[in-house]
Formats: C-alpha cells, structure tokens, sequence
C-alpha cells in the first residue's frame, strides 16, 4: 500500500469516527422529540375518550313519555372511534375568485354537455325498419 493512500485512508476513518457521536447524539435527539409527540397524542386521545364516557354517562337515554314501556334504551358509544386508516388529507386549492368562477364555468359547460348527449342518446332514432301507421308495407 502506498504511503498516499494510507494516509488517505486514516484522514477517511478520522472523520468518519468524528461525524459518528455527532450523528448519534443528534438520532437521540430526534427519537426523544417523536416520544415527546406520541405521549402528547396518546394524552389527548384517552381525554377525548374520558370526555365521552362522561357525556355518555351524564345524558341519561331520553324515554318516551306516551304509554309505551318504561324501560331505558340502550346507549350507543358516543364518536366510537372507527379502526380504519385515516384517508389523504383534502388539499385546499388556493384559487383567486376569477378563477374559481372560471372552473365553475367550466364545469358547468361539461355538465351540460353531459346532459345534452344523455337525452340526444334516450331518443329514438329513425331506422330502416320503422313504419308509420299508415305506412304498413303489404305483404306479398
């Protein structure tokens, strides 16, 4: 090996083992900030839920007062929360007001020519074997 490159190669190892505390110190950092985020959304999830039961707990069912048995209904959980992967955010288009009622234009012409070839489709059109009434061809 040249002397060059063993140089080469201990200035290469040198720094990499400089950057190697830095970039563990700054993995902890940002493992300690997603912890911090996770804590501050499970808190807000089991207060959410505690605010429910309450609500559910403090509204007795509303009973009927005609006739009828006296027996409560049964609650229904209060906002269940579903177990289903929450969907893409909507994106909100930042138009200015011409533009919007351009597209608004638009669309509408679309629209209406949609409509204008569904009824053009829904009418019958004339063919070779339609006959009027009076228009019976005589069978030979």
């Amino acid at each position: 090996m040249k002397l060059k490159t063993l140089r080469k190669k201990i200035r290469k190892l040198e720094t990499r083992l400089q950057e190697g505390p830095e970039k563990l110190v700054r993995w902890k950092r940002k493992l300690a900030a997603m912890e911090k985020v996770e804590a501050r959304n499970a808190q807000r999830k089991s207060a959410q839920a505690a605010e429910a039961r309450q609500a559910a707990k403090a509204s007795p069912p509303a009973q009927k007062k005609t006739g009828g048995s006296t027996a409560p209904r049964p609650v229904k959980a209060v906002d269940a929360p579903k177990n289903k992967p929450a969907g893409k955010a909507k994106r909100k288009l930042n138009l200015s007001p011409e533009r919007r009622a351009q597209l608004a234009a638009a669309m509408k012409a679309r629209w209406a020519a949609k409509r204008a070839a569904a009824e053009a489709d829904l009418q019958p059109s004339p063919t070779v074997g339609d006959f009027k009434v009076h228009e019976v061809p005589q069978s030979s």
